[in-house]
């Protein structure tokens, strides 16, 4: 099964210069975790999660509407392209912990999205060995997905210390 036959290819994106109000109201109406970045000729340069906008929001001490998405994206941007086998493409999510790649042509040209949930959807009309592979490939992603990020490890409490939060 090839990317090009389950992603989403109807995908709302916004550029560097949008400020982060905008983009939380695309994630809304759009009912998505991601928002791609795109430049004027719709190459892909960062993504956008909601989480960010909410991070850069908390630590920044602005107004949304006052912060741009190229000052919070990501620019480091794990992709794929349609005609990638989906397997390989759920590995990428697994090896990044992420839940969608964003999907471009040759050119880095924005032409879709991929998530975990298109995987799980299209498992449901896979048959046979196909099915059992993809099934499988979507439990490994989704543990790795959920699986503590060692570089960013919670320390552990000191002998007899009261733990409020973890």
């Amino acid at each position: 099964m090839r990317v090009q036959d389950i992603c989403t290819r109807q995908v709302q994106s916004c550029v560097p210069g949008t400020n982060l109000a905008e983009a939380a109201k695309i994630l809304w109406e759009c009912d998505c975790g991601i928002v791609p970045v795109i430049d004027d000729q719709r190459k892909l340069v960062g993504v956008i999660t909601d989480r960010d906008i909410c991070m850069a929001v908390a630590t920044r001490h602005k107004l949304a509407s006052e912060l741009r998405v190229g000052e919070v994206m990501s620019r480091d941007v794990r992709f794929c392209q349609p005609e990638d086998e989906v397997l390989d493409a759920l590995h990428t999510m697994r090896e990044a912990q992420i839940r969608r790649l964003p999907v471009v042509d040759g050119h880095r040209t924005l032409v879709g999205i991929l998530s975990v949930s298109d995987a799980v959807l299209a498992s449901r009309a896979a048959k046979g060995k196909s099915a059992a592979a993809l099934t499988q490939e979507i439990m490994l992603t989704l543990m790795a997905i959920h699986e503590h990020r060692p570089e960013n490890p919670i320390p552990p409490a000191e002998p007899g210390a009261v733990v409020l939060h973890r």
